[in-house]
C-alpha cells in the first residue's frame, strides 16, 4: 500500500538536500571570489553559472542604494531565502 507520509517526508528530504548542497556552492561562490580564483577555471565557471541567475535576479530587486557601498549583498540574501525554505518545508513535514 502506498504510503503518503513517507513519499511526502521522503520529497522535503531530497528538496531540503538539494537547497543544503546549493548553499554550499554559494559559499564556495563567495570565498573564491574573496580569493581571487581565476575566473577561467572550468569549476569557478561551472559554479558561476549555478549561481548568477539567481543572484542577477535578487540584484535587479535590491534598492540602488546598497550598489554604493561596493558590497554585493545577493549572495547573503539568497543564503537567507534558501535558509527560510528550509524551515518552511521542515515546518510541513508530516509527523
Amino acid at each position: 500500500m502506498f504510503d503518503f507520509a513517507h513519499f511526502f517526508n521522503g520529497l522535503i528530504g531530497l528538496i531540503k538536500t538539494i537547497l543544503n548542497l546549493y548553499t554550499i556552492v554559494i559559499l564556495i561562490r563567495v570565498v573564491a571570489s574573496w580569493l581571487g580564483a581565476d575566473p577561467y577555471n572550468p569549476i569557478i565557471q561551472f559554479i558561476a553559472r549555478m549561481t548568477d541567475p539567481v543572484f542577477d535576479a535578487v540584484r535587479r530587486r535590491l534598492p540602488r542604494a546598497l550598489w554604493s557601498t561596493g558590497l554585493d549583498f545577493s549572495p547573503l540574501i539568497v543564503l537567507l531565502l534558501v535558509q527560510i525554505v528550509i524551515l518552511f518545508l521542515e515546518a510541513l513535514r508530516i509527523v
